[in-house]
């Protein structure tokens, strides 16, 4: 039993937490009911109320029941307040003042005082409680017995009443044989007791004795009808309608009268009502819960009704955010793909095997005809300018996109121009034109007015298309062209190695300089929401928990505990999207050539070296290059769709029935035709443009945008840069294809 007790007491509470939640008005009647059935969820006494109009009889019954006329009884309304009857060893009196004042006085002369109405016929304001103790064999069982005002008098004395059926175990509803269950008691009946959950109800019927023997059958029927009609739950063999005289029972007790107490019918009540008590006594928890149920319905409709809209507008809220950060994230996510292909572009470009296998004939050559500078501006630089282009695209694209970091510029500079030191002539100087002398400086282009500068370049060529290897000191003496050549192969490899490790350390920190513009930071929640969002997390725990504590003393009840909402996001926090890629390495090419030789301004003759292999004609590029050219035109289009999707106020996942319907018409209207046009010309051009793509007249969109695709995956000029007839024939159909492209989509 005191583990019960545990687990009502800990009901209790969260019926209290969840009224404190819902800022209840101190005289609201929720607010009363909640602390009236909170007190007595944990009361271990069983209660029985006396309750009915003024004039019933209520406080005659209860003193013929006690053998003593202990409460107030006049004719006119006398009980001002709420009387609880309790086991006493005598008699006596306790009163308690809403100020904290105690009254504690022998007997129940008091009770004249503070328990009965005043000349005015009203409560008195300053009284709190009033209990009566007595040496009652049933009350010593455990029992209280409840006296309470008169009800149709006055509506304070209607509330006290209303408040304190809430207390009561068992409900003695007395009633008047004269004038049987006015409408004002059928409503109370129906108000204050069954839509409460108090249904363990017996009803005493008064006054019949003083009605004629016809009229009193015909009342007695009545009665009848009116205790079958009541849905009452009492213990199964036990009638709910009793005839007691209240005051004649009165009389027969003080004065000992047995035969006349029988004949009141007090006995019988009496002992209906003791064998009641003890059925229900031992498990009071199933009359109580259900008007704990009743008051917890109550309490959970009014806390959904603060949850529900608070719910929706920090639902609306967040999906509203959510919406901007996948936004974000996904353009982030977008704009840093691009720009790590580009840097990946960059860095293979910048790779020292490439960079030789590419320029290192043309660079040789150069500097052997002393062109060495234009070269680099008009070759080198410009390929090196349109990569870092296209790398810095991306890093300004996401700073106008996030307004984080500026972007930095992308500064590769180039090494010195290569210098070369000329080997003594030979004693035959047959083959030369003129006189040598030392080349300082950028190039030895004094040499190829004649046969050696033609010697020299035709050297280059040759050693770079045999990939002469080392070898040793017994093999045949080179011309003195072809040592000239070697130093310029050898001058500028050195040129592109310090080209490479430098430009490749720069483009390494460039990368990491890149995460500060390739972010966001996630706004920071208003303060106002912030309250909203811990106020609805109180409110969605105290439902959650007196759910929680419904369920565990068998309660049923139609709703589902809610989620925890999400936490608060009011915090600074960045976006960065995550490398899916080693950083470029600063380090050398791995790939280089097996002997680095260092060429300085000793004179030291150079010793054989072993070149790179040949450069060959740049092969077509593979479609799955053209792919990716195609990949990031559309990741362009992507990011300007996002923007505009930013720009837009109503970026949210969550939009109206009408926004929804209206989206879905223009989803409708972009995958239908374009609209007629107006003039012949205007239709001639668009048949033409449909023929041209291969397409039926009027496709939808949808089709427009495949078939472009598929042209230009099929006719992309970068698929025939090696075969001119193709090559010129492919740009002719692009322009074709994006002329019509254009027109359609326009339309």
């Amino acid at each position: 039993m005191q583990q019960q007790y545990e687990g009502y007491k800990d009901l209790a509470d969260s019926l209290k937490a969840a009224s404190a939640l819902l800022n209840l008005e101190r005289k609201s009647q929720l607010h009363q009911d909640i602390i009236t059935i909170c007190n007595h969820l944990v009361n271990p006494s069983f209660r029985i109320a006396v309750f009915g109009p003024f004039n019933h009889g209520k406080s005659t019954l209860l003193n013929a029941m006690l053998g003593n006329r202990t409460l107030p009884i006049d004719l006119i309304p006398t009980t001002g307040a709420s009387i609880t009857v309790k086991y006493g060893s005598d008699v006596r009196t306790r009163i308690m003042l809403v100020d904290g004042t105690e009254v504690y006085r022998s007997g129940t002369e008091i009770l004249q005082q503070f328990a009965i109405l005043d000349g005015n016929r009203q409560m008195r304001k300053d009284v709190a409680s009033v209990e009566v103790f007595c040496p009652h064999p049933f009350l010593e069982t455990g029992v209280e017995f409840l006296d309470l005002p008169g009800t149709n008098d006055r509506d304070e004395q209607d509330n006290l009443v209303r408040e304190q059926l809430l207390s009561a175990d068992l409900v003695i509803q007395l009633l008047d044989a004269r004038k049987l269950m006015t409408l004002g008691e059928r409503e109370n009946l129906r108000d204050w007791l069954l839509d409460r959950g108090i249904k363990t109800v017996i009803f005493a019927a008064n006054f019949l004795n003083l009605l004629e023997p016809d009229e009193q059958k015909q009342v007695q029927n009545r009665l009848l009808f009116v205790a079958e009609s009541f849905r009452a739950e009492l213990p199964p063999g036990f009638s709910n309608l009793y005839r007691v005289d209240a005051l004649p029972a009165l009389r027969a007790r003080l004065k000992g009268d047995v035969a006349a107490a029988n004949s009141s019918g007090l006995a019988a009540f009496e002992t209906a009502l003791q064998n009641i008590v003890g059925i229900l006594q031992p498990n009071r928890g199933s009359v109580r819960l259900p008007r704990v149920q009743a008051i917890a319905s109550q309490i959970q409709l009014s806390l959904k009704a603060k949850i529900d809209p608070l719910a929706l507008e920090i639902k609306s809220f967040d999906d509203k955010q959510n919406s901007k950060i996948e936004i974000k994230q996904k353009a982030a996510n977008l704009i840093y793909k691009g720009f790590i292909t580009s840097i990946e572009e960059l860095s293979d470009w910048l790779a020292l095997t490439n960079l030789i296998t590419k320029y290192q004939a043309d660079a040789a050559v150069a500097l052997a005809e002393n062109k060495f500078k234009d070269w680099q501006t008009n070759t080198l630089k410009k390929d090196l300018n349109q990569l870092k282009l296209a790398a810095a695209k991306w890093l300004y694209q996401a700073y106008e996109f996030f307004q984080e970091e500026r972007p930095q510029d992308l500064l590769i500079p180039f090494p010195s121009e290569p210098q070369v030191i000329l080997p003594p002539k030979p004693n035959n100087t047959d083959d030369l034109s003129e006189p040598g002398s030392i080349a300082v400086g950028g190039g030895i282009g004094w040499l190829l007015g004649g046969p050696v500068g033609a010697a020299v370049v035709g050297s280059i060529s040759y050693l770079l298309n045999k990939n002469i290897q080392k070898q040793d000191e017994q093999s045949a003496k080179e011309s003195y062209h072809q040592e000239i050549a070697k130093l310029c192969i050898t001058a500028t490899e050195d040129y592109f190695s310090s080209f490479s490790n430098r430009g490749l350390s720069i483009l390494a920190e460039y990368e990491r300089q890149a995460e500060k513009v390739i972010c966001f930071e996630f706004s920071q929640e208003p303060g106002e929401l912030s309250n909203k969002r811990e106020s609805l997390q109180q409110l969605q725990n105290g439902f959650n928990r007196l759910l929680r504590e419904l369920e565990k003393v068998k309660i049923l009840s139609n709703h589902q505990p809610y989620k925890e909402i999400p936490k608060s996001t009011n915090i600074n926090r960045k976006y960065s999207p995550q490398p899916e890629r080693v950083r470029i390495s600063p380090k050398k090419d791995p790939v280089i050539k097996q002997q680095e030789k260092t060429v300085k301004n000793s004179g030291t003759r150079l010793e054989s070296v072993s070149p790179p292999p040949t450069p060959k004609a740049p092969p077509s590029p593979r479609k799955e290059e053209v792919e990716a050219k195609f990949r990031d035109w559309e990741l362009n289009e992507e990011i300007a769709r996002m923007k505009a999707e930013m720009r837009s106020p109503n970026a949210s996942r969550q939009t109206s029935p009408s926004s929804q319907a209206s989206k879905q018409q223009n989803s409708t209207q972009s995958n239908k035709a374009p609209s007629q046009p107006k003039s012949q010309t205007e239709k001639d051009k668009i048949t033409r443009a449909y023929s041209i793509l291969g397409l039926q007249a009027y496709a939808s969109q949808a089709e427009v945008k495949q078939a472009y695709r598929t042209l230009v995956k099929k006719w992309h000029p970068d698929l025939f840069v090696n075969q001119p007839q193709l090559l010129k024939q492919a740009q002719e159909k692009m322009h074709l294809f994006n002329d019509a492209y254009t027109i359609l989509t326009d339309k």
